[in-house]
């Protein structure tokens, strides 16, 4: 009589909720909203540290002329603070998102080896192969990201910083 009932009800039906996050999560626009949050949140969260490179390079150029020598190697080590910062952002962003990823393919690589009858301690011994593997190329392409991003990030402020310092001499001399 049980066994008729259970039958007869059928398999547990999914919570709705967990339906509707799989099918979220299978989109590709989730993982970048996902990417935007956590950049978004490692930005807000050195902030400050992006504000102090800026009043140190505003103090450092501060009474000086736009044309000056000290203009222009304050602008460098700033711009390449401010590309640091931003790449480290970057590769911590990516990370966030691709570590989901890279746990996927990695369960995925040792259950086909699984079904492929592969023996258990060779199982074990692909798997750690894998896990390399996989670390080894994520890492690899974080770093090349991130350094893209830098490099992109410290070309455009040392291009910001010494023509603002220009705008603003000319401002200066304008306004005498």
């Amino acid at each position: 009589m049980a066994d008729q009932d259970a039958a007869e009800m059928g398999p547990p039906a999914w919570p709705p909720w967990t339906s509707l996050l799989l099918r979220a999560m299978s989109k590709r626009r989730t993982w970048v909203a996902l990417f935007l949050a956590v950049y978004a949140a490692l930005l807000c969260s050195s902030w400050s540290l992006l504000g102090s490179v800026r009043a140190w390079y505003y103090a450092a150029v501060g009474g000086a002329h736009p044309a000056a020598a000290v203009a222009w190697p304050a602008a460098l080590y700033a711009s390449v603070m401010y590309g640091a910062v931003f790449g480290l952002l970057s590769m911590g962003a990516a990370l966030a998102v691709a570590a989901p990823a890279m746990l996927v393919t990695w369960i995925t690589v040792l259950v086909l080896l699984a079904f492929a009858g592969k023996p258990r301690r060779s199982l074990v011994a692909e798997g750690r192969r894998a896990t390399a593997d996989i670390a080894r190329l994520a890492l690899r392409v974080l770093l090349r990201e991130g350094n893209a991003v830098a490099a992109l990030c410290a070309a455009a402020s040392f291009t910001a910083l010494l023509l603002g310092r220009r705008d603003d001499g000319e401002a200066a001399a304008a306004g005498s």
